[in-house]
């Protein structure tokens, strides 16, 4: 095999659309090929496709939303290169929302949202990740060297000594049916497994985003940058069966006002954006009315904008709340901030290319340095199309000087012995409960030290916690090590160690991360936070 793609959402749909044209690519993916975060994304894809936008202005709101932690080269590669990979998406495929000029000239809809100073969202409707997977899966689903294989949990990264240097060569997987453990080698190994939204007891990711991938290359040796900061979107449907549901940044776009429950307006006091500020800022300032007044929520208002725009702007949101017996249209949505996006991730170059040889991560598993410490509305999509690529063609490049090592041959699953795990012979797994009973724990963990407020106290307390969540899974896997929900918490107490870690080492406050011992911005700490594994 050439390459490995852990992982089918944009950012890796993306780069085999590149590789599998030429080269023999394996999709690994843990459930459905089309469950992914892309599949949820329903904002949209910012880029400069107007002519009264510029890559400048672009650039210059990814900067003031990042709060000084972006690295200039990411984001001049993120904004002049977008616009293609957009382009690129319309021609596999891709319909986006367009509307028609009065001379009758039809044309991309952009919307706006919190922190950008122009219109520049691509979108459909409110579904716009649905159409990008749907559109990527049509275009690669007949390329004649890819395979797809589904419900297939990688678990671990295969290593192996080349040229003097410890390399990545492949990827251990468990089979979720037969629960048989399997080695797949390869040129090179693509990380593009989503985020780690499931380590917070809300959140507006699905069940898959258990941070695999951060893990994965945590335990192999590979640098982790930037855990800290955690992307709370500030509105999610508060409702006891709406399921944190996201209520799109583009609902305050086109003109959705935040109230506290006696209809009072607050943002303007929080920044001069008002109700388009950026989402760390939106975040807390939600935060903080809930916790001064006492209320479980705060309400965001788009009553005014009309029934017959709302239910065309916004249809698969109208349609969610319809259903749980909310007229949008009529009241206003009651909404609270929800765990949505991991900005830090698998340190890479501007290639995709990680510390680990051999080893490559695109999409929000990786810290490409675009974000900083906040990532600007409807970033992430572009960022994982222009970096899936650039990481495509890096891998076409290596692949021409590099080869699987000598003496490496698939293994049976009694002889796997996962990097760090401590496995030893089992098979009987715990029962769910048990199970299900640690995930809930971990998660409120994550959700009452490491949230969207914190402070040294909480902090250290959180991290003797998940030290022992850490010994818990080690503890199971000697258990069973067939069982993939034992894989995935051993990812999220990795992960959540790593967020909380990250968190300690940063002594200041700074865009997502605001911690109350360290009110201030420090201009001294405006660099990155790496994270190495000893030995």
């Amino acid at each position: 095999m050439d390459f490995i793609v852990v992982g089918s959402g944009i950012a890796g749909l993306t780069f085999v659309n590149q590789t599998a044209r030429h080269f023999q690519t394996l999709i690994l993916t843990k459930k459905d090929r089309a469950e992914s975060n892309t599949n949820y994304a329903q904002g949209g894809i910012a880029g400069v496709v107007s002519d009264g936008d510029t890559f400048e202005m672009h650039a210059a709101d990814t900067h003031t939303a990042g709060a000084g932690l972006c690295r200039p080269e990411a984001v001049q590669t993120l904004v002049t290169e977008g616009p293609d990979r957009i382009r690129e998406l319309i021609a596999l495929g891709a319909r986006f929302s367009t509307e028609r000029d009065p001379d009758g000239t039809e044309h991309l809809a952009l919307g706006r949202e919190g922190g950008h100073s122009r219109n520049r969202i691509v979108h459909a409707v409110d579904r716009t990740g649905w159409e990008c997977e749907r559109a990527l899966l049509g275009a690669v689903r007949d390329l004649p060297r890819l395979r797809i294989v589904e419900h297939c949990l990688v678990i671990d990264l295969a290593l192996a000594e080349v040229d003097g240097r410890t390399t990545c060569v492949g990827v251990y997987a468990l089979d979720a049916a037969s629960g048989d453990l399997r080695l797949f080698l390869a040129r090179a190994v693509v990380l593009a497994s989503g985020g780690c939204g499931r380590i917070y007891l809300h959140t507006t990711n699905p069940d898959i985003a258990t941070g695999d991938g951060v893990a994965m290359a945590w335990r192999a040796g590979a640098a982790i940058a930037n855990m800290e900061f955690i992307q709370f979107h500030p509105t999610t449907l508060y409702h006891p069966h709406g399921h944190s549901f996201l209520i799109s940044e583009a609902v305050r776009g086109e003109g959705g006002i935040l109230r506290t429950a006696d209809g009072e307006t607050f943002m303007h006091r929080y920044h001069p954006m008002g109700d388009l500020a950026p989402r760390d800022i939106v975040a807390r300032a939600i935060h903080a009315e809930r916790l001064k007044r006492g209320e479980p929520c705060v309400y965001l208002d788009i009553t005014h904008l009309g029934d017959d725009f709302i239910r065309h702007r916004f249809p698969t949101i109208h349609a969610r709340c319809m259903e749980l017996g909310l007229d949008i249209a009529a009241k206003p949505i009651p909404v609270v901030p929800a765990a949505h996006y991991m900005c830090g991730g698998v340190e890479t170059d501007l290639d995709g290319r990680t510390t680990l040889p051999g080893l490559f991560a695109a999409g929000e598993v990786a810290c490409t340095g675009v974000h900083g410490a906040n990532r600007l509305a409807s970033n992430s999509l572009l960022e994982a199309m222009v970096f899936g690529h650039r990481a495509a063609q890096a891998a076409i490049e290596d692949a021409a000087h590099s080869g699987l090592p000598d003496g490496m041959a698939p293994v049976s699953a009694d002889d796997v012995s996962v990097r760090g795990s401590g496995l030893k012979a089992g098979s009987e797994a715990p029962p769910p409960a048990v199970l299900g009973a640690s995930r809930k724990h971990l998660q409120a963990v994550m959700n009452d030290y490491a949230g969207i407020v914190r402070n040294d106290r909480h902090l250290a307390t959180a991290d003797s916690q998940i030290r022992r969540f850490q010994k818990e899974t080690r503890d199971l896997l000697r258990v069973s090590r067939r069982d993939p929900d034992i894989y995935e918490l051993r990812n999220m107490a990795d992960v959540a160690r790593l967020v909380v870690r990250s968190a300690l080492a940063r002594n200041e406050s700074r865009g997502l991360h605001y911690n109350t011992d360290h009110p201030d911005t420090d201009p001294e700490q405006a660099h990155d936070t790496i994270l190495r594994r000893p030995g």
